[in-house]
């Protein structure tokens, strides 16, 4: 069994905290682990807009999944976050060594400004007042 799930805030603090770790190219991290934050940045995101409606989500990964559901509870989701989709084979292809074409740097700039519109999109869903989901 789950504990409380946290609050609306506290998931997108968590959020913006993956999307901040993502940006920190240094020496010895490779892509493909600023990568896995993207994803997690995102998917963090996503499950904020659950809570803030009280609707349930499951603890998954799959980021077009997650979409998905957001679109069946009302939510009309734009073409620039759907593409964030992309994001998921980060969080179960890519986030372990092998069996994957090595991540580039345009890959990693890519997969943060995908990031950054979901967050901005998650924060603008929950800070919206009214009783309905809003597009």
């Amino acid at each position: 069994m789950r504990r409380e799930t946290g609050s609306v805030a506290e998931w997108i603090a968590r959020a913006e905290a993956s999307l901040a770790l993502a940006k920190v190219v240094a020496e010895g991290v490779v892509f493909e682990d600023l990568c896995y934050q993207t994803q997690q940045a995102a998917e963090k995101a996503l499950k904020a807009v659950y809570l803030s409606r009280h609707a349930p989500f499951s603890y998954i990964h799959n980021i077009d999944t997650l979409l998905l559901g957001l679109e069946a509870i009302g939510f009309e989701i734009p073409e620039s976050v759907d593409a964030a989709g992309e994001l998921t084979r980060y969080a179960v292809e890519t986030r372990y060594p092998g069996g994957f074409e090595p991540i580039t740097e345009e890959d990693h700039v890519r997969a943060v400004g995908q990031a950054e519109v979901v967050l901005a999109w998650a924060r603008a869903q929950v800070g919206a007042t009214g009783s309905g989901p809003s597009a």
